[in-house]
């Protein structure tokens, strides 16, 4: 007999249908065909022990399962349960007349309980837009499946219930999700709030600047400034991010199984990875290319921790990705696009020792030392980085005062109206979305200057020495700060505090 259950592969962040094809006949032997890999080889032995576990088994006959596209490559063991009961109706042990309208994912363990899978979103949205009725997968992955409306969505903990499902009619408990009250709670109680951070003013102002234009950032100071602590706080005041988003981020997060059991992602992610990754990853790829710390901070921060620690060809192949948003793995067989528009926060030591310029600490570097420490930081890399900010020690009064500072909440709220000032402008401009994105002919056409400004920004180049780099970068900043004032106009102040945010630029630091 010959029947037919449906499942999904992944490509990317995207999937697709398989038809796993299950006949059984005269004979002996068990035959799994369709590009299938080790893993899938393997559940054959993980089925058989289930459903004995259970009370069912594997008849001895001839059974060949086909798993169409034929030419599609299939990875991983959650196929188990689509092939467990394809087997079942197929061999006449279940009654199964409307497998037709549903996908079918699941890991069998070898008592029948269900283990978790990867991709569980990209495979409900497949479900959704290829007109199947209903998803049935483990019980740990339901939340995330549920978030797509339209979709019935079943989480299972045991084989056992699938099979009362199809065979008896016995009814499964739908998973559902209310996603308004968890975006309210998450919102307003980020796990990382500013307001714990004493003194640091003036970084603070940078980080509501950074974050409301989209703009790349990079902090200077010595070890114990709050270089780190800053920098995971500025997530938290990032635009609360829309559906579209989440489901994006989501989508990303879900394929290599970083999904928490909430189900869908609604604080914008903050990346972390270690000095000594490798190019892999953090761009993504390998044999079946999986997405990198770059795309899994997709409409979030990453965050580099000492930068000029990290490998030179790391940070090189990172150029592309910051530009296009975008990276594209290529392999002879295909090709896999995932997007990774993120915002890069970096920290660094000024210096080897850390304490450059600092009289009062021992561990001086020679400027000679710092040069050759900064020159490991490309000029292309830094022609991305928008603001150069140094941060400095926190005096002993400020750190024992007991009043806390702004709020993430209350930042965050002057940060989503500057950003919908930049929605309102880019809006018929496509791939651009906040002033960061901004080329150089946009920059022209929304930062323009009266004379004052044009030659405060003239004298200010002549007399520090600013690279030439830093005149569109400027420009940008001040526009984001005129956003933040709700300024139609750059006004002279505008420009002159975007000024302050080009260390690097300055003669004595990389030349």
């Amino acid at each position: 007999m010959l029947v037919k259950v449906f499942g999904s592969a992944l490509f990317g962040v995207d999937a697709t249908t398989v038809t796993v094809e299950v006949n059984i006949d005269k004979g002996i032997g068990y035959h799994l065909v369709g590009l299938p890999d080790n893993a899938i080889k393997e559940s054959n032995y993980r089925i058989a022990a289930a459903l004995q576990n259970i009370g069912y088994r594997i008849p001895g006959k001839k059974i060949t399962i086909n798993m169409a596209p034929a030419d599609l490559r299939k990875e991983g063991s959650a196929y188990d349960l689509t092939l467990a009961i394809g087997i079942l109706a197929a061999s006449k042990q279940i009654q199964a007349k409307n497998l037709d309208d549903y996908l079918i994912m699941g890991e069998l363990s070898l008592d029948g309980t269900l283990q978790p899978i990867k991709g569980a979103l990209p495979i409900a949205i497949h479900a959704k837009e290829s007109g199947f009725k209903g998803f049935i997968l483990p019980k740990q992955n339901a939340r995330e499946a549920a978030v797509v409306d339209g979709l019935q969505v079943f989480g299972i903990d045991n084989i056992k219930e699938v099979i009362g499902f199809f065979d008896v009619g016995k009814d499964l408990q739908q998973t559902e999700i209310d996603l308004a009250k968890e975006y309210g709670e998450k919102l307003n109680n980020p796990e990382y709030d500013f307001a714990d951070v004493k003194g640091q003013e003036s970084i603070k102002r940078c980080m509501e600047i950074a974050a409301a234009g989209g703009h790349n950032i990079i902090l200077i100071g010595p070890p114990g400034s709050g270089k780190t602590m800053l920098s995971k706080r500025l997530s938290s005041i990032l635009p609360p991010m829309t559906l579209e988003e989440a489901l994006e981020t989501t989508k990303i997060h879900s394929v290599v199984g970083k999904v928490a059991s909430s189900g869908l992602m609604i604080d914008r992610p903050f990346r972390n990875p270690h000095h000594t990754i490798s190019d892999v990853a953090l761009v993504g790829g390998g044999s079946y290319p999986q997405p990198g710390e770059i795309s899994l901070s997709h409409n979030g921060v990453l965050f580099l921790d000492e930068l000029p620690e990290f490998k030179r060809s790391v940070l090189e192949v990172m150029r592309q990705p910051l530009e296009d948003r975008e990276v594209t793995i290529s392999r002879a067989r295909f090709t896999v696009t995932y997007p990774s528009s993120f915002m890069l926060v970096a920290s660094m030591n000024p210096s080897p020792g850390g304490y450059f310029n600092d009289p009062e600490n021992a561990m001086n570097s020679s400027p000679a030392e710092m040069q050759r420490y900064l020159s490991k930081i490309s000029g292309p890399l830094l022609d991305r980085i928008d603001l150069h900010i140094e941060v400095n020690p926190v005096p002993f009064e400020k750190l024992s005062e007991a009043k806390k500072g702004e709020s993430s909440v209350s930042i965050r709220s002057r940060v989503t109206e500057a950003r919908a000032i930049q929605t309102q402008r880019f809006l018929s401009i496509e791939k651009v979305h906040y002033n960061a994105q901004m080329n150089t002919r946009q920059i022209r056409k929304f930062c323009q200057l009266d004379k004052v400004s044009m030659d405060l920004l003239k004298s200010a180049m002549e007399r520090l020495n600013l690279s030439a780099r830093a005149y569109d970068r400027i420009l940008k900043v001040a526009r984001t700060i005129a956003d933040l004032e709700q300024s139609e106009n750059v006004e002279s102040s505008h420009i002159a505090e975007a000024i302050q945010y080009r260390s690097l630029d300055r003669e004595g630091w990389l030349g």
